[in-house]
């Protein structure tokens, strides 16, 4: 290969050795395969793997919303049949009288009151004798019996 460079007013030939070039294309080559390679894999990554993660994960969140959905179908139905029972006369009566207490004009209505609570007992010693006196006004009994 021959090269003309210009130094100055004559032109002069400089001629290279050819024997470095098959060297250099060889090192070449050894590089280049490497990053041909691994643009390659690079390229199957994105055209093969991330499309297929993409799809399994949206394959998976359909599968969950069709799921979601059909349990919102089963409550529709549910709802629609409470609907359908409240919209009887007799249903509105039993609500009425479990939830509200109300009776039918003419009716009377009774209220059982819950029992009373059992009496608080503390025990006569030190910490709980003055507590014991305001809680019940009559004397504490002593183990002694009054003479008279």
């Amino acid at each position: 290969e021959r090269r003309w460079l210009r130094t100055g007013p004559p032109m002069v030939e400089k001629v290279r050795s050819d024997t470095r070039t098959p060297d250099r294309r060889r090192r070449h080559r050894r590089l280049l395969w490497p990053l041909l390679v691994s643009v390659t894999l690079i390229g199957l990554l994105f055209i093969g793997v991330y499309p297929t993660r993409t799809y399994l994960a949206q394959r998976a969140s359909l599968g969950c919303a069709q799921h979601q959905l059909e349990v919102l179908k089963a409550e529709n139905d549910k709802l629609d049949q409470r609907v359908q029972a409240l919209d009887t006369d007799a249903e509105i009566e039993r609500l009425a009288r479990e939830q509200y207490n109300l009776v039918l004009p003419g009716e009377e209505a009774y209220a059982i009151l819950p029992a009373a609570p059992a009496p608080i007992t503390l025990p006569r010693v030190w910490p709980f004798t003055g507590l014991a006196e305001k809680l019940d006004p009559a004397p504490p009994a002593t183990g002694s019996t009054p003479s008279g």
